[in-house]
């Protein structure tokens, strides 16, 4: 179930929490959340701002190619 040998491999988890888009707006919200007794009429802002940051990120297209690491076995495969 291992890797081959001499084969190239990127551990494609360290790189996938690079980008936490919504991080400081949810941070907000919950902080909101807290100050006011888990009332959320109180936190009608903070809540908007991250329905629409969610609502953006899910619009974005996911990119039609396979893993990194898909393409470095396809590159290997074809310097051999």
């Amino acid at each position: 179930m291992g890797r081959k040998a001499g084969s190239l491999y990127i551990n494609s988890k360290k790189f996938g929490n690079v980008a936490k888009p919504c991080m400081k707006e949810m941070i907000t919200f919950l902080n909101c959340l807290s100050v006011n007794q888990m009332n959320d009429e109180k936190c009608v802002r903070q809540k908007e701002l991250l329905s629409t940051c969610m609502d953006a990120q899910t619009n974005k297209k996911n990119k039609p190619f396979g893993s990194i690491n898909y393409h470095l076995q396809r590159l290997s495969k074809g310097r051999k």
